[in-house]
């Protein structure tokens, strides 16, 4: 970072360097550790405005469409809002409905469960580990206790009432001025060319991983049902649902949806349709997931594999859950406010896109 000039004889200006670079980064650095430790002590505040964020830049082309159809603002702004507060309590109604079969099903397995109980208590016994300690220690595993852990997790969920309406609200305000954004990012675009390119590249680069994420899921989401649905697993339309939801969280997001339909699995039917299930999911979720899409989202969006992971890790340490299901987003949103809106540091997106680098001296490539 240079600042101020000063004037030498013959008209020569010579630049000063205020403060030496190392320092600079230094400052940097700790508004960045002062700007994460605020947001972490806000994530419930921030968390439902990225969402918010994240679903109008999604669903913002539809305005776009209309208006240039030569439909009204209102009617843009109708269709826009009609089709955020859909998805959202299509998804909201079709895990409540599911959960809450899940809530009824779990007594049926007492019998199962106890078994599975007894016979690991046997094994580990065989092993020198003492039989009154194991019984201390697995007393309090049965199915009550885990529809009483899932009932928990409801009356979480109904705690965040508030938070959901605070949402919803977010939503709409944004909606309104969405259809107004597009103009008003035009008219600031003499002044402030780079701003107004970070947020296009921003938005397009949300909507990219956005539109492919989704359709990655449906697929997993139908794959995964059916697949369970002939393994004889209760419920697969919820764990359809899960693995859908989770196909959002990069990476490791199908470890996720594994974990509850593996357990359920061996209640039914033993350690054989638990195995089954893994496998299923190792097969298909592992490839799909974790294979081949990681490599069509980085080439969308233009991250690599690991900074995808480390945004993972980062999101969801600062905001939690949400944060693990918008890392991507959140990701280019830094990006963009950070390293694109700025020509002096937009040499940093080569070492974050997942594309080869050109080289622009045609020596040097031969070389």
């Amino acid at each position: 970072m240079r600042s101020g000039t000063d004037a030498r004889p013959g008209g020569a200006l010579l630049t000063q360097e205020v403060l030496p670079r190392g320092v600079i980064v230094l400052l940097g650095t700790a508004g960045l550790v002062v700007v994460v430790a605020g947001m972490r002590g806000v994530a419930d505040l921030i968390g439902p405005v990225f969402l918010a964020l994240m679903l109008t830049v999604t669903v913002s082309p539809i305005t776009a469409w209309l208006r240039g159809h030569g439909a009204p603002a209102w009617l843009a702004i109708l269709a826009m809002i009609f089709t955020v507060y859909l998805i959202l309590f299509a998804l909201g109604a079709a895990l409540a409905v599911s959960v809450a079969q899940l809530i009824d099903l779990m007594p049926q397995y007492a019998t199962q469960f106890a078994d599975l109980r007894d016979g690991l208590v046997q094994s580990l016994s065989g092993l020198g580990i003492s039989t009154a300690q194991l019984q201390n220690v697995v007393s309090g595993a049965d199915p009550s206790a885990v529809v009483s852990l899932i009932e928990g997790l409801l009356g979480s969920l109904v705690g965040t009432l508030s938070s959901a309406l605070f949402l919803l609200a977010t939503l709409l305000f944004m909606c309104l001025d969405a259809v107004s954004f597009p103009a008003r990012l035009h008219a600031t675009m003499e002044e402030r060319p780079q701003v107004v390119e970070a947020f296009r590249s921003f938005a397009q680069g949300t909507r990219r991983y956005l539109w492919v994420s989704t359709v990655f899921g449906l697929i997993v989401a139908v794959i995964d049902t059916l697949a369970l649905w002939a393994l004889g697993v209760p419920l697969p339309l919820l764990w359809g649902l899960l693995s859908f939801i989770t196909n959002y969280i990069p990476n490791i997001g199908f470890v996720v949806g594994l974990v509850p339909p593996a357990l359920l699995g061996l209640l039914q039917g033993g350690p054989e349709l638990m195995l089954a299930v893994i496998a299923l999911y190792c097969v298909i979720n592992f490839v799909i997931q974790s294979v081949i899409q990681p490599k069509i989202v980085g080439n969308a969006v233009g991250l690599t594999a690991t900074v995808s992971f480390l945004s993972l890790i980062f999101w969801a340490w600062v905001l939690g859950g949400l944060g693990a299901l918008l890392a991507i987003p959140l990701t280019l949103l830094a990006k963009g406010m950070l390293i694109d809106i700025d020509p002096a540091t937009r040499w940093v997106n080569v070492l974050l896109s997942s594309e080869k680098p050109h080289s622009s001296d045609p020596a040097r490539s031969t070389s």
